[in-house]
């Protein structure tokens, strides 16, 4: 495979199809169980609103980060999208179970959208960055700009390699070695959960992904959990 191929959509929409069965344990699994917390992390710089405001969790897998979202938005009009047609599976019966059915469920790749503009007050997005090359991350840039209103805010997070060098070769260890094994105990096969540690060791940390977002004119501010093991920014689209 070539390495960009790693990036394609098809590619990777077939891996998390592949994955989505375990996902969720798995991601719990390789965060050292930090992946809840941070879910409820990266939403503290969106202050907390009882309006009826509109929400949208980009890659939103199976709906992981819904709990903490609806805490904190408990009247907002909550959209969900993954291009995954089998995470939202998983996503739907979560849906149906906790939520009574209020979150609106779309399938589409969110690099090529139907979403309408200057529409969200705010655009969330946990641990889906390292998927994307820079080109797509720019894409992903401009389409948040757009389908954001004026004012509105946002906030993204992604597992990253620590700046610390102890801590970097262990956590590096962890994931490229320790993690597939718990793959081929769930799935019987330890590839798809390898690609996790390379994909994070190419996206390094959201540093570059934040200057992204920077340079199609959304203001950033960065931000990093437990010693750079996540990495991720939040702002808000400027108004006029």
């Amino acid at each position: 495979m070539f390495e960009e191929g790693i990036y394609n959509p098809d590619y990777v929409k077939r891996l998390f199809n592949r994955m989505s069965n375990s996902y969720e344990r798995m991601n719990y699994i390789t965060s050292f169980g930090f992946s809840i917390r941070w879910r409820t992390q990266f939403l503290k710089p969106l202050e907390e609103s009882n309006d009826e405001i509109k929400v949208i969790d980009l890659l939103t897998g199976m709906g992981e980060t819904w709990g903490a979202v609806k805490r904190r938005f408990p009247n907002s009009t909550f959209t969900a999208l993954d291009f995954s047609y089998e995470m939202l599976k998983y996503a739907g019966h979560r849906n149906q179970s906790k939520f009574n059915k209020e979150i609106t469920l779309i399938q589409q790749d969110i690099l090529s959208n139907q979403l309408p503009s200057n529409h969200f007050d705010i655009v969330i997005c946990a641990f889906g960055l390292k998927t994307f090359n820079v080109e797509q991350i720019t894409v992903l840039a401009n389409e948040t700009k757009r389908i954001l209103k004026e004012g509105g805010k946002f906030s993204f997070i992604e597992i990253s390699k620590p700046s610390n060098k102890i801590l970097k070769l262990l956590y590096g260890f962890y994931l490229a070695q320790v993690i597939p094994i718990f793959g081929k105990l769930l799935l019987g096969n330890p590839e798809e959960y390898r690609m996790l540690w390379r994909y994070t060791d190419k996206f390094e940390n959201a540093k570059i992904a934040q200057r992204k977002f920077d340079a199609v004119g959304l203001k950033t501010e960065f931000i990093s959990y437990f010693f750079g093991c996540a990495t991720g920014f939040y702002g808000k689209k400027i108004e006029g």
